[in-house]
């Protein structure tokens, strides 16, 4: 079990690392925003390419303290693998939530808005949902797959890459991700979602995170090798 030290460590890891992907992504829509008004699919293509290169630099950083999860279906995910505790799931799922909202308010004040400002885009419709529930999926069995086959050194790459690819492949820009959908009601900006669209994509992205458990499961019923993990807390193997 980890002990109060380790736990602190991760907590504090969980938390700096989804305020830096928060930041990342609303900070890099704004901007995006302002750099290229009249082209939507610009501002898209530059809020991709931050966010996906943000996301490598972060679970990097973060990774081996905590695993580098800053998404709660992802700890949800490695919990039922074995990956984590229920008191690491504990502290990690708040550590996220106040990450993200400190990230969101952090964004908005760099380009000089208010810190915070409830966002007004709808963002509902069944294909932004099965967009979702789709995305999510994609993501839990990327992450576990390379983790349960003893790759997940490129896990950090691979992410990123898969995040810069699903903002467009996806019809809902792929948030994936319940504490991002909550961090960007904090911002009425390109990046922003109306807090009434939030439940529907926090209860497909859990419905799709559940179905690649249960895949990543079917293909890899053992783990070959975690000695090198990144999206798994390492330091669960220390003593203090």
């Amino acid at each position: 079990m980890p002990r109060p030290r380790l736990l602190a460590r991760q907590a504090l890891a969980e938390f700096l690392g989804s305020a830096g992907l928060v930041t990342v992504v609303i900070g890099s829509g704004i901007a995006a925003q302002r750099l290229s008004p009249d082209d939507v699919g610009l501002q898209l293509l530059e809020n991709a390419l931050a966010t996906g290169a943000g996301l490598v630099a972060l679970i990097l950083a973060f990774g081996p303290v905590s695993g580098g999860h800053f998404n709660p279906v992802v700890t949800l995910a490695d919990r039922f693998f074995g990956g984590v505790t229920n008191r690491q799931v504990a502290i990690y799922l708040p550590a996220q939530l106040a990450g993200g909202a400190v990230g969101a308010v952090v964004a908005n004040l760099m380009f000089g808005l208010p810190a915070v400002s409830i966002a007004t885009t709808d963002r509902s419709g069944s294909g932004l949902w099965l967009s979702e529930a789709v995305a999510t999926f994609g993501l839990v069995v990327l992450i576990f797959a390379l983790v349960r086959a003893g790759r997940a050194a490129l896990a950090p790459f691979a992410v990123g890459a898969y995040i810069t690819a699903a903002y467009w492949w996806s019809s809902s820009t792929s948030f994936a991700n319940p504490m991002i959908d909550l961090a960007r009601t904090l911002s009425d900006t390109f990046a922003g979602i109306a807090p009434a669209s939030v439940p529907m994509f926090v209860g497909m992205q859990l419905a799709g995170g559940a179905a690649a458990v249960a895949v990543v499961a079917a293909l890899h019923p053992t783990v070959a090798d975690v000695a090198d993990a990144v999206v798994v807390p390492h330091e669960r193997r220390e003593t203090s």
